[in-house]
């Protein structure tokens, strides 16, 4: 008994859309340090009504609790984002770190980075497909492909008329 196993088509702009998305995730998350909410110390004159007396209110707490996982969430996303990226073929995962995961990430262009970043240099045309190769597999990996819908012909390459 032989098992067959198919690799789904994947709409390309917007799986596209969707890992660029993630990696600007990963970034924000492994880059940027968001000030932790601390409790208030001052008095506050509110009035208060009696309610559960079972209940007790741990305001230090319960912003330490928040901290602790808002900070664990930002690391497990990074840690998973870094595995899947690590297990890609070399100059996919390259591309990727060198594009997409490095704190300049948002200054560099396409055009930099295969003319200035691979060594030696590479095509635009190569760029592109290696480029695919390494959403593809990261969108699979991550979970986060686009299938195309089965009933639409959609070609990803512009018509020649």
């Amino acid at each position: 008994m032989q098992l067959a196993f198919e690799l789904p088509e994947l709409d390309r702009r917007a799986t596209q859309k969707a890992v660029e998305a993630a990696l600007e995730k990963y970034r924000l998350s492994k880059y940027l340090d968001a000030d932790e909410r601390e409790a208030s110390i001052t008095a506050g004159y509110t009035e208060r009504f009696h309610g559960p007396t079972n209940t007790t209110s741990d305001q230090t707490a319960s912003i330490a609790i928040s901290n602790a996982d808002w900070a664990a969430k930002r690391k497990q996303y990074c840690d998973r984002m870094e595995r899947a990226v690590s297990r890609l073929p070399r100059m996919e995962r390259f591309l990727l770190q060198e594009r997409y995961m490095c704190e300049d990430a948002e200054y560099l262009t396409d055009y930099n980075v295969y003319t200035q970043k691979f060594q030696p240099q590479i095509s635009e045309g190569t760029y592109a497909k290696v480029r695919w190769k390494a959403f593809y597999k990261l969108a699979l990996s991550l979970d986060i492909a686009v299938e195309k819908e089965s009933g639409t012909i959609e070609s990803d390459k512009p018509k020649r008329e």
